[in-house]
């Protein structure tokens, strides 16, 4: 059923990674890893059960670099709103502030 190359972790592998430890990691580490899973999803080479795990990561990682980089966005701009009190775009966060 499955042979050596399919039991050893293969660089990249998410075995032993728990779903909690995504919230740790900064968006460097975490699009890496992102990359790697669709490397690996991309070449088929991956049992379906593992496929599923490693999509199931993959996705939880996309999540995880979206809000970092809307905290990133929220940190360097700010919305500027009208004299109407409705948004009227971003202007440069002021460090001041």
């Amino acid at each position: 059923m499955t042979g050596p190359e399919m039991t050893s972790p293969s660089p990249g592998t998410t075995a032993g990674k728990s779903p909690g430890d995504i919230a740790a990691l900064p968006f460097e580490a975490a699009m890496s890893e992102l990359e790697a899973i669709v490397r690996r999803l991309e070449e088929g080479r991956v049992e379906l059960e593992e496929s599923i795990a490693i999509f199931e990561r993959g996705e939880a990682l996309k999540r995880h670099c979206e809000t970092l980089l809307r905290n990133a966005e929220a940190r360097i701009e700010k919305i500027a709103l009208g004299p109407d009190g409705a948004p009227a775009g971003v202007v440069p966060l002021d460090p001041q502030e």
